[in-house]
C-alpha cells in the first residue's frame, strides 16, 4: 500500500466520520519466483544506487571536491578512473556546487580531464554543471512557523528537470547549502534528507549529498563524524567517508614523508565496509598544471588511484633460502624490540635498513608472512636469565620450493 493511497483512504475515512484505523490494512505477502526479483540498480560500483541517497562525509582539505570532479568524469565517460565500475554505460550527471564559483569548478573538471586524458567528445552531452555562487541557488526546505517546510515548487521544478534531462546522477555539494533548516535539528534534517530520497526514487536517479565533518581533534572520519544532526547519514543508503593517511598507516605502508602522507587518503563506505589500511581503497591528490593564462598557469589538485607498495617487492626465493641458512648459525627472537630480533638478519639479507619505522614495519610483515606459510616457526624458549621468550626457527625448507636445476 503506497503512502499516497494511505493518505487518500485516511482522508475518505475522516469525511465519513470513521476512525482512522479503518483505513489501515495489512498487505499479505505474495510469494514469487526469487529469480524474477530485480537486482539492485547500482550505478557506480557499490557507492551509488539508483533511487537512493549517498552521503559523502569529509573534513576540509582532504580532497573531496577533487574526488567529486574525477567521479563526475568517470560517470559521464564510463571510464573507471577511480577504480570504480560504472554499471550500464556512461551516465548523465548533474554536478550542482553551492559554494564554489564556476571558474573554480571548471578548473577542477578540466584539470582532472587533462590528467585522465578525457576530452569533450568522451563526455558528449551528458555533463551538466551549476554553481550556487553564479546564481543557481538550490534550497528545498526552510524553517517555518510549524517547523521544517518543504519548498514544494522548488522540488517540483527540480523533479521536472531531472526527468527532462534524464539525469542518472545528481551531486549536490554541500548538503548544508541545499536547505535553511537548523543544522542540528534532527527532525528537520531528517525531513530534508527524506525529501531528497523521495526525489531520487521518483526521478529514478542516484543523489549524492556532500557534507562536512564536525571538528575531529585528530579522530578518524566515520559516519557519526558528520557535522550537525545524524539524520543525514542515518537516512542515506551509503555513507562514504574520506580519511587522510595518518602516521601509523604511513609506517605500515612504508610512507615516511609527512608531505606525501597528506596527499594520500582512503574512501570507504562506513556503513558497510571498514577495511584495514592495506585493503582500503586508496587515492592520491596529484598536482596538475592546467596551462591556463600566461606562464605556468594554475596548479589544481586531481584525484588518482594509488596502490600501496607491495611488501614483497624485490623479495625472491633465494633471499628466503639465505635467511634460513644463516639462521642455523645463531638464535633469533620474535620480538622486534630485542637486539636479537630476526628482522636484523632479514634486513641484512634483503638490503633493508631496520632502523626506520617503515622499514621495521615492512620486515615485521615479511617475517609474519613467512611464519604464516610455515617456512619460519615460532617456538617457546628461555633467555640467559631463564625467563620465557619466543624464538623464531627454520620451518619448512625453502629448498623444497626451489625449481630443479
Amino acid at each position: 500500500m503506497t503512502s499516497v493511497l494511505l493518505r487518500e483512504q485516511l482522508a475518505s475515512a475522516e469525511l465519513r466520520g470513521e476512525p482512522n484505523g479503518h483505513a489501515i490494512q495489512a498487505t499479505p505477502f505474495a510469494w514469487r519466483d526469487r529469480r524474477s526479483i530485480p537486482q539492485r540498480p547500482w550505478v557506480y560500483g557499490r557507492w551509488l544506487l539508483r533511487g537512493t541517497v549517498t552521503a559523502v562525509v569529509a573534513p576540509g582539505g582532504v580532497g573531496k571536491s577533487s574526488l567529486v570532479a574525477s567521479m563526475v568524469l568517470s560517470l559521464t565517460t564510463d571510464r573507471p578512473v577511480l577504480g570504480v565500475q560504472v554499471w550500464g554505460g556512461a551516465k548523465r550527471t548533474w554536478y550542482w556546487n553551492l559554494e564554489d564559483d564556476r571558474d573554480e569548478l571548471e578548473r577542477q573538471l578540466q584539470a582532472a580531464a587533462l590528467l585522465h586524458q578525457i576530452g569533450p567528445d568522451d563526455c558528449g552531452d551528458r555533463l551538466f554543471l551549476d554553481s550556487g555562487l553564479e546564481g543557481a541557488e538550490l534550497c528545498i526546505a526552510e524553517d517555518g512557523p510549524a517547523g521544517c517546510r518543504i519548498r514544494t515548487p522548488v522540488v517540483e521544478a527540480l523533479a521536472d528537470e531531472l526527468s527532462a534531462r534524464k539525469i542518472d546522477v545528481l551531486i549536490v555539494d554541500p548538503f548544508v547549502s541545499s536547505h535553511s533548516v537548523g543544522e542540528n535539528d534532527n527532525g528537520a534534517v531528517d525531513a530534508v534528507v527524506k525529501q531528497w530520497a523521495r526525489l531520487a526514487k521518483r526521478s529514478n536517479c542516484s543523489i549524492v549529498l556532500v557534507h562536512h565533518t564536525r571538528k575531529l581533534h585528530g579522530q578518524k572520519v566515520t559516519a557519526e563524524a558528520a557535522r550537525g544532526a545524524v539524520a543525514l547519514t542515518a537516512a542515506a543508503r551509503v555513507t562514504l567517508v574520506l580519511n587522510r593517511m595518518d602516521e601509523q598507516q604511513g609506517v605500515s605502508l612504508g610512507i615516511d614523508d609527512e608531505e606525501e602522507r597528506r596527499r594520500l587518503f582512503t574512501v570507504q563506505d562506513d556503513k558497510h565496509n571498514r577495511a584495514p589500511a592495506e585493503k582500503a581503497r586508496w587515492y592520491r591528490l596529484a598536482s596538475v598544471e592546467l596551462g591556463n593564462g600566461e606562464g605556468l598557469g594554475d596548479n589544481v589538485g586531481v584525484v588518482t588511484l594509488w596502490t600501496p607498495p607491495d611488501t614483497f617487492e624485490g623479495v625472491r626465493l633465494d633471499h628466503l633460502i639465505r635467511v634460513q641458512q644463516r639462521m642455523g648459525q645463531g638464535s633469533y627472537r620474535e620480538s622486534y624490540q630485542s637486539p636479537e630480533w630476526l628482522g636484523h638478519l632479514v634486513g641484512d639479507v634483503l638490503g633493508i635498513d631496520p632502523q626506520t619505522k617503515s622499514s621495521k614495519a615492512r620486515l615485521r610483515r615479511i617475517i609474519s608472512e613467512w611464519i604464516e606459510n610455515d617456512v619460519l616457526r615460532v617456538t617457546e624458549g628461555k633467555d640467559e636469565r631463564r625467563k620465557p621468550v619466543k624464538f623464531v626457527v627454520v620451518g619448512r625448507s625453502a629448498l623444497d620450493s626451489a625449481p630443479p636445476d
